[in-house]
């Protein structure tokens, strides 16, 4: 069977490696290079940064004078680029990868540089790109991939959004000593995310001396000024750069989808639980679908594509996909939130405990943090979320526990090591 991925970000190039082990001629047709945004413009650069980061907040808690400088920082981030960009390359010899914009000429026929790709089935999974406000002067803002471009630490910075990527520069730059504010248009941060979560979060980052100013609708931005409206009040923000992070929007421009009769609107390609689109036999993955615009979730995707064009079932939860935001500190969520569970008129115990409780945080000296799981009246863990060291990695054994059915009755008979921050978790459910 011959298979044509469109796309080579984690979606795209997990996809064709695993579908290469299992026999199929696979190629790759990617515009930007391997890895997508996730590799090159997105999670994995931000994340260097974020180490270094972390680095300098360790040292001022030891009182050490000893600061990383951010060239150095950046000097890291593209040699981590480079490393893992040869990685897929070398997972990536058993299948056909070109490179050049692709284009649907029918239902069964890609064009790429001037050259036809005929395949049995074919995947989309093009990504996004950045979103912007349609207001006067967004044209001068830079986006999370300039952002990662910059050589030198700007003394102030404005950030527009606060979502994931607007926080977590912010929590990145205020680190390296930019002076920095944020403006949200919602009532509060990480819009989507349990509101407690949120709400502490934006307390952490403003002790951190990050402004936040939330039902912020910002207007115009003239030069290096952002002009916004609060409670019918008119304020204005100086900054050197301004980070335009509204968000992501599907990535489907130049794929002539109306070629092959795919449907799609704004939000993205429109697929069912199988990620096929209305044309059998094309899927579509990742962020393309407008969806959860996560790196994991699109390799899921993939693999539940995959499956559906092998004929084979699998037993993915897509309606428990963790999440994790790199602020210092971070914070980690999966399933539903306090706020949906209202919504469902669900009745949920919400059990609760605290870092600086934690032996390990005390003598880490991490001890901002909390942890908060959400339980139904039969002890079936429906929700968890997290905000403190390493929330990243501790949301992981929740969400095992959830895909197996785990309640919490069986969740207190694991033991933990001692002392470990995972005592957090434990500490919350023996309540």
């Amino acid at each position: 069977m011959r298979l044509l991925i469109i796309g080579a970000g984690p979606g795209g190039y997990e996809t064709a490696v695993e579908a290469a082990k299992r026999g199929m001629e696979v190629t790759l047709i990617t515009e930007g290079p391997l890895g997508g945004t996730c590799l090159n413009e997105g999670c994995i650069p931000t994340k260097t940064f974020c180490h270094y980061a972390e680095l300098i907040e360790q040292n001022l808690k030891a009182g050490l004078d000893c600061k990383p400088s951010f060239a150095a920082a950046a000097e890291r981030k593209q040699a981590v680029i480079e490393q893992l960009r040869g990685g897929i390359d070398m997972l990536l010899k058993g299948v056909e990868v070109v490179q050049g914009r692709a284009q649907f000429k029918d239902a069964r026929t890609v064009v790429c540089n001037g050259t036809e790709y005929t395949a049995d089935k074919i995947i989309i999974a093009t990504g996004s790109v950045s979103a912007s406000l349609p207001v006067p002067g967004a044209e001068s803002c830079i986006t999370s991939k300039e952002i990662l471009e910059l050589t030198e630490v700007p003394s102030s910075l404005c950030v527009i959004g606060g979502g994931v990527i607007g926080l977590e520069f912010a929590s990145i730059f205020r680190s390296f000593g930019s002076e920095v504010t944020v403006l949200e248009f919602c009532p509060g941060i990480l819009p989507r995310f349990d509101s407690d979560l949120a709400k502490r979060l934006k307390q952490s980052l403003s002790k951190r001396g990050i402004n936040i100013e939330v039902q912020a609708q910002v207007t115009r931005i003239d030069g290096n000024t952002v002009t916004y409206i609060k409670k019918e009040k008119e304020f204005t923000v100086q900054a050197d750069k301004i980070l335009m992070a509204v968000g992501r929007r599907p990535n489907t421009e130049g794929l002539n989808l109306e070629a092959a009769g795919i449907d799609y609107t704004r939000k993205g390609i429109t697929v069912n639980d199988r990620f096929e689109t209305n044309v059998p036999g094309i899927y579509a993955v990742g962020d393309v679908t407008g969806g959860i615009m996560l790196a994991h979730a699109a390799t899921y995707q993939g693999l539940r594509a995959l499956n559906a064009i092998c004929g084979q079932t699998d037993s993915i939860r897509f309606d428990l996909i963790p999440a994790a935001v790199f602020t210092m500190p971070e914070v980690a969520t999966v399933g539903l939130t306090e706020e949906q569970c209202k919504e469902q008129e669900l009745e949920v115990r919400c059990l609760k405990s605290f870092y600086r409780a934690n032996g390990k945080a005390v003598s880490m000296d991490e001890t901002d943090g909390y942890c908060k799981v959400i339980a139904a009246s039969d002890g079936a863990i429906l929700g968890a979320h997290l905000m403190g060291a390493h929330a990243s990695d501790l949301i992981h054994e929740i969400a095992a526990v959830m895909n197996m059915g785990g309640t919490l009755e069986q969740m207190q008979s694991v033991i933990h090591a001692h002392p470990t921050l995972s005592e957090v978790l434990q500490s919350a459910i023996h309540q």
